[in-house]
């Protein structure tokens, strides 16, 4: 039984595809790469996000390198995602559900919690926590520590996300996931991990 479910934010609630994808254009257009269009980003995406970066460059990224790749990349993230908006159904799915409801995200959590308060939604979730330090890492950690934090025990947890990085932190900690087309992975790729693949968030939450 689901007594709470734990959400992504990038691509998952928020919509924000078209700011990372653009983001990923600008901080590579010294490159001369070609820009990527939203299906070219994930075909290419994983975590850790540097792994990603050098499927794009085809190469190791070099000592230093991912560091400036990333500083650029959200500085450019936080302007076009100003333009970004909810996921269709994320308001009504919201709250829809009536047991407790958390959000573990991989974004900078100084640039999240405002995030969230300007689309007036804050109230929806007992915990935010976002990443405070390095960015672009694994999320299994980040979730432990989430779930250790809000004390619920992980079976009665079900977890709803984008990314096969979402269910294998899920897996990892022992809680159940559904995975949400709307943001950077395949649904082939989603699709490969075994767990239920769904369109819409509201079909997700058929799940708990």
């Amino acid at each position: 039984m689901t007594k709470h479910i734990i959400w992504d934010w990038n691509g998952t609630l928020f919509h924000d595809i078209d700011a990372v994808v653009g983001a990923t254009n600008e901080v590579f257009r010294s490159y001369e790469l070609p820009p990527l269009t939203a299906d070219d980003f994930r075909a290419v995406y994983t975590r850790p996000i540097w792994v990603a970066y050098e499927r794009l460059l085809g190469r190791p990224l070099n000592e230093g390198e991912w560091e400036l790749l990333d500083n650029g990349f959200h500085e450019h993230y936080f302007r076009l995602s100003a333009a970004c908006g909810l996921a269709a159904d994320a308001e009504l799915s919201l709250t829809s559900w009536t047991g407790t409801q958390s959000l573990c995200s991989m974004a900078p959590h100084t640039h999240l919690v405002p995030l969230i308060e300007s689309f007036g939604i804050t109230r929806h979730f007992t915990r935010v926590d976002g990443l405070v330090g390095l960015t672009g890492g694994e999320k299994a950690a980040h979730l432990t520590a989430h779930i250790e934090a809000i004390d619920v025990e992980a079976r009665e947890i079900l977890v709803i996300g984008d990314s096969v990085d979402d269910g294998l932190a899920a897996k990892h900690v022992g809680a159940r996931a559904v995975l949400y087309t709307g943001g950077m992975t395949t649904r082939a790729e989603l699709e490969a991990t075994g767990l239920p693949v769904v369109d819409t968030l509201a079909q997700a939450l058929t799940y708990a």
